[in-house]
């Protein structure tokens, strides 16, 4: 077309150029659209998933309607913008269609034109033509794939967004396995002067978190962050020091809020200290790689998450080669053999989502018959027995004694009962420990560990 005649092609390029200019600009609104549309699909899953977990609570609680009219709310807004992406995308192939019949309106016009001056032989317009319908299909492709791409880069954006978090393991020195030995004498943990605040995204979310707990039904994690709220926008821990003998029983114990949890999140490296240090067997937490440091602990938190599949999995979990015999051993030993025992599958008896087909109690017990199951020298139990009643908080005692006999045992607990007989018991209050001590110990000396004593009839 260049060889044949220079200036309509050149006048086609400018035709095709503010086409291509249109498809562009089109194709960015289309871009926008579609990560719009991302985040609301999102925002829909999870409210679908806030509302079936929670179907008890809503219900119960007469928001139905307003959880549906929610839900609606958010379709149809994600219904919206993919209409609009929907309307962009089709302007596309109408500005490629009007891209050429200007260009052949251009070039019957100025073509036929510069034939008639005798510039141009009729011979070489024709063929000029036929050139220019040869280039009209890969130009539509190039529109379409224009179009496509800039609605991918959209749903893109979102994965971005994931794949830029920061990981949990990105700012460690080395990956490399701790070989050195236990320090003679040292404890089995140690907190020296240990302080703590919660980094300033994650006080964001849970701000958040707060501020839609009070203006819409949510389930039970949400209402936590709510409660939690307080705590996170401040220092958590305030330059808390104790130590856990090996093969000792400690207890950590005190009001809601005053920090025990995160003690635990710490010791597994959940997080890390904002000042002092963590000690495992005489060496900083932080020298460990994160795998080989939780390969010491076997860790029950405080909700005792269940996961989708069965017991055996559930159970496996950390124990990977545990046998079966292990399996039914462990949890029979917390009680939940009548578990085993309602489903002819046994060990392969499913749980369902978030182990819904068990009780809280049957969930927690088996959290606990997993972490009794590895091998760790370690236990660290949040409020392990919660949601137990006497009978089978007795049993969970006398399982968790038995496992913790050559063990070493580090457990929260709201009911002091469960932990009077522990060898040690740390009183925290606002990030602070206010006493340590035996039980006895500390009904004399410490105000606080006395009134929780007298509350719950244990003075």
């Amino acid at each position: 077309m260049l060889l044949i005649d220079p200036l309509l092609l050149l006048l086609i390029v400018l035709v095709i150029g503010a086409s291509v200019v249109v498809v562009v600009l089109l194709s960015g609104r289309i871009r926008t659209a579609s990560a719009a549309q991302q985040h609301k699909v999102g925002e829909l899953a999870s409210g679908i998933e806030r509302g079936i977990s929670s179907i008890r609570t809503v219900r119960a609680s007469g928001a139905t309607d307003r959880e549906t009219a929610a839900v609606d709310g958010i379709a149809g807004e994600a219904y919206g913008l993919g209409v609009r992406i929907a309307k962009i995308s089709s302007m596309v192939v109408p500005v490629a269609g009007i891209a050429l019949q200007l260009s052949l309106l251009v070039v019957l016009g100025v073509g036929g034109f510069r034939v008639a001056s005798g510039a141009l032989s009729i011979a070489s317009l024709v063929t000029f033509i036929m050139f220019l319908f040869m280039l009209v299909m890969p130009l539509g492709q190039a529109f379409g794939a224009i179009t496509s791409v800039n609605q991918a880069l959209g749903a893109l954006g979102r994965i971005q967004e994931i794949l830029d978090l920061p990981t949990e393991t990105q700012d460690d020195e080395s990956d490399a396995a701790v070989t050195a030995a236990p320090v003679a004498g040292a404890p089995a943990i140690e907190f020296r002067d240990v302080r703590f605040r919660y980094p300033d995204d994650v006080i964001a979310a849970r701000e958040a978190a707060a501020k839609e707990a009070r203006t819409l039904l949510v389930d039970a994690h949400l209402r936590r962050a709510g409660e939690a709220d307080a705590e996170i926008s401040r220092d958590v821990l305030k330059g808390v020091s104790f130590a856990v003998p090996r093969g000792a029983r400690v207890a950590l114990v005190g009001p809601s809020g005053a920090g025990k949890s995160t003690t635990l999140a710490l010791i597994e490296r959940f997080y890390d200290p904002t000042g002092g240090s963590i000690r495992l067997a005489g060496h900083d937490v932080r020298s460990y790689p994160r795998q080989q440091l939780r390969a010491h602990f076997g860790y029950v938190e405080q909700d005792a998450p269940t996961l989708a599949g069965t017991l055996a999995e559930n159970l496996r979990l950390a124990a990977p080669d545990a046998t079966d015999a292990d399996c039914e051993r462990v949890l029979r030993s917390v009680n939940l053999g009548d578990v085993l025992e309602r489903s002819p599958l046994g060990l392969d008896a499913p749980v369902g989502e978030d182990g819904v087909m068990l009780s809280g109690g049957e969930r927690q017990r088996l959290a606990i018959a997993r972490a009794l199951l590895t091998e760790a020298p370690i236990l660290l139990l949040d409020e392990s027995t919660s949601s137990l009643d006497g009978v089978n908080e007795q049993r969970m005692r006398e399982a968790i004694d038995a496992a913790a006999a050559d063990r070493t045992l580090v457990v929260i607990a709201h009911r002091l009962s469960t932990v009077v007989d522990s060898d040690l018991i740390v009183v925290l209050q606002d990030g602070l420990v206010v006493g340590q001590g035996t039980h006895d110990e500390l009904i004399e000396s410490t105000p606080l560990y006395r009134d929780l004593a007298r509350h719950q009839l244990l003075v």
